[in-house]
């Protein structure tokens, strides 16, 4: 009778640990969320950086024609694997403009997956897009950037 009360008592507490556990980030491959179809060119400042798992974003405000603003998020690869490629909060201050070459989002919303980010002195940095899953390897971005 003991041992049924233990069992009985560790099947609830696992259920309610279950119950009640945060549900997990999903991660997904390139094609499930971003247009190969449609690469672009965005130019802009630097309005947040966030270096979290399992994808760092990029906020940059990005200038239209009439002068207004938009933030774009901007996915990139993993906090380790853009630390590996020199890309940290350092190398990307708030503020900085930036060209970033990517992909957006299937609904068309203002997300897009980074592939490289050019900094005002003219470096290059990968961002360590979700290539191998999918993304396009070869595509050229727009030669204008997005307005």
């Amino acid at each position: 009778m003991l041992i049924r009360n233990k069992l009985m008592l560790l099947g609830a507490c696992t259920a309610l640990a279950v119950a009640l556990a945060p549900p997990a980030a999903a991660h997904h491959a390139f094609p499930a969320e971003f247009d190969a179809n449609r690469p672009v060119l965005l130019k802009g400042k630097i309005v947040k950086v966030e270096l979290v798992n399992p994808h760092a974003w990029i906020h940059i405000a990005v200038t239209k024609p009439d002068g207004s603003t938009e933030e774009w998020m901007v996915e990139g690869g993993s906090p380790n694997t853009l630390l590996r490629k020199g890309v940290t909060k350092a190398t990307l201050p708030i503020g900085i403009e930036v060209v970033v070459d990517g992909y957006q989002a299937k609904d068309h919303t203002n997300r897009a997956n980074g592939s490289d980010i050019t900094l005002p002195d003219g470096r290059k940095l990968n961002l360590g897009s979700s290539r191998g899953t999918g993304a396009p390897g070869e595509a050229e971005p727009p030669s204008e950037p997005q307005k």
